[in-house]
């Protein structure tokens, strides 16, 4: 599709797919492409948009789908919280998380690296992050999981089950929030719920949309980052040479990173809504149409990255850009405690387990049930 059909109709997905670097970069970018896509959801669902009327009234108010002016009133009131120097501050604490769960299995010999470690580091720091009471990460993982099953609907699901699971996640996981920030509000503390509670007070964010967004914090900071944990040490698995590369210079850990977040993004495709119609490359895409940005295409384009399918660790991205992590305005903001949390986790992995290797017994599963997330339901290893 790349080399042939860079702007490709697919009738199965009711969308285009966008897979050249320099195009999805200058669409994340063209302010005709909307973020909004609410309109989405409830096409999911019909007739049946009471079935997601609490779901709905949340995601309206995050900025993840907020375009223009808007989208950037409510960023400034974020960014603080992900500034360079507050991310670096939190290494301590990913570290100690990260200890703790390796050395509970270490004893042991083997594990399910998505159940030990993937599943709960993310869950444990964001908790932490957010000033969150660890005992509630069960809680609030099931509503993550549950919000982005109806985000992105594996094939042959019942759609409606699905959103009456994700609409009564989002009133549980909203009154949740609203209790703690509550709290903080009496009593403010270091964490991201208290620094948006400071914006907010400051003239920035509505009550309801604090909740909504600190919502989109939890679900964003845990579901991706767990299957991109993943992802990573099965690069370094699979490609023994560049595991033995990195165990001899630990300092390559962020280089490593960096190649993972390239070779296998957890988030293979965003997509945008056309507002008016637009043409590229001879293609005409009206006004309402889906459009698929293929970050992960984007990341093996043979003309921004020489030998794209190759993964090499101490490949130079420093004058490259990543689709990743999104572009342009609505680029994520946690991508640099994303990747604070996948170098602290590879590092305490290679020391503390250091023949670590895949499990000869038991393959890794899979999970690509759809466009928007790709990991595995089970990565077992041994050391």
């Amino acid at each position: 599709m790349q080399a042939e059909s860079p702007v490709h109709w697919s009738p199965e997905a009711m969308g285009w797919f966008i897979t050249r670097h320099a195009d999805v970069a200058a669409c994340f970018r063209n302010p005709r492409l909307s973020a909004d896509r609410t309109r989405f959801f409830e096409y999911q669902v019909s007739d049946n948009t009471e079935s997601v009327k609490d779901f709905m009234r949340y995601v309206r108010l995050q900025v993840a789908m907020k375009d223009g002016e808007e989208h950037v009133r409510l960023r400034r009131q974020t960014n603080p919280a992900f500034a360079a120097q507050v991310i670096e501050a939190w290494r301590p604490a990913i570290r100690r998380i990260m200890e703790t769960l390796v050395d509970q299995v270490r004893p042991l010999g083997r594990m399910d690296l998505v159940k030990a470690i993937s599943y709960e580091l993310p869950s444990l720091f964001i908790a932490e992050f957010l000033g969150i009471p660890a005992e509630a990460r069960e809680r609030f993982r099931d509503w993550s999981t549950r919000l982005a099953e109806f985000a992105s609907p594996p094939v042959g699901v019942d759609i409606l089950t699905l959103a009456r699971r994700a609409n009564d996640a989002m009133v549980e996981f909203g009154a949740f929030l609203a209790g703690i920030i509550e709290a903080r509000r009496r009593v403010p503390g270091e964490d991201v719920l208290s620094r948006m509670i400071l914006a907010q007070e400051e003239g920035g964010m509505t009550p309801e949309e604090l909740v909504a967004n600190a919502l989109l914090i939890v679900v964003g900071g845990h579901l991706t980052t767990t299957d991109q944990l993943t992802n990573t040490v099965n690069d370094l698995l699979t490609h023994p040479d560049q595991l033995q590369k990195l165990r001899e210079n630990p300092g390559l850990v962020k280089s490593a990173v960096e190649e993972s977040l390239r070779f296998s993004p957890a988030v293979p495709f965003h997509f945008r809504i056309a507002l008016e119609p637009l043409t590229l490359h001879g293609q005409t895409i009206l006004a309402g149409s889906p459009v698929f940005l293929g970050m992960a295409a984007a990341n093996r384009d043979p003309e921004v990255f020489p030998e794209p399918d190759r993964y090499d660790i101490s490949r130079d991205l420093s004058g490259q850009r990543l689709m990743t992590f999104s572009f342009g305005p609505h680029q994520c903001p946690g991508a640099g405690l994303a990747r604070r949390e996948l170098e602290v986790a590879l590092q305490v992995l290679l020391e503390r387990l250091p023949g670590l290797r895949l499990d000869e017994d038991q393959p890794p599963q899979l999970k690509c049930g759809s466009l928007l997330f790709r990991g595995f339901t089970s990565f077992p290893v041994r050391w």
